[in-house]
């Protein structure tokens, strides 16, 4: 695989992120990759790069943003004050699927995890995705919960 950085996504990456979200059948459906970019993209990724709390990365090589996920660090008071590492909107470029550039994403990301004290990392996916909860339960997570989601 080509040389890969991981980088802090900044506001010019937004198209490609946006497109890599929009990219199969669930994102279709709730996504808007059009040009100009909805102005909801914008005032996210502001509040993104405002936490200290938030890592929105980026994944480079030669030709352009290949991947992207969204990390965040939750202190919590359970498991005696533990802080915590969710990782979410991990998408790869469907031209670089089956690259192994998704496992190294996640890689990165479990380390940024331990670089911040946290003592587990946890993410969630779409039930219907059937190929990411066999990726991840390659790489070691766990189906430990259940989660639930109320849209407002």
């Amino acid at each position: 695989m080509a040389d890969i950085a991981f980088r802090r996504a900044t506001e010019a990456d937004l198209p490609a992120i946006v497109a890599m979200l929009a990219d199969d059948a669930l994102g279709r459906q709730r996504e808007d990759a059009g040009l100009p970019l909805n102005g909801a993209y914008l005032g996210a990724f502001a509040a993104i790069a405002a936490d200290p709390n938030q890592f929105l990365m980026v994944a480079e090589d030669a030709q352009g943003i290949a991947g992207t996920l969204q990390l965040t660090f939750i202190p919590g008071l359970s498991h005696k004050g533990a802080w915590r590492g969710q990782i979410e909107s991990v998408r790869v470029a469907s031209d670089r699927r089956g690259s192994g550039l998704g496992q190294r994403m996640i890689g990165w990301a479990v380390e940024q995890c331990r670089a911040r004290g946290c003592t587990m990392v946890q993410l969630t996916t779409n039930k219907s995705r059937a190929d990411a909860q066999r990726f991840y339960d390659r790489l070691g997570f766990r189906a430990t919960h259940e989660g639930y989601k109320l849209s407002l």
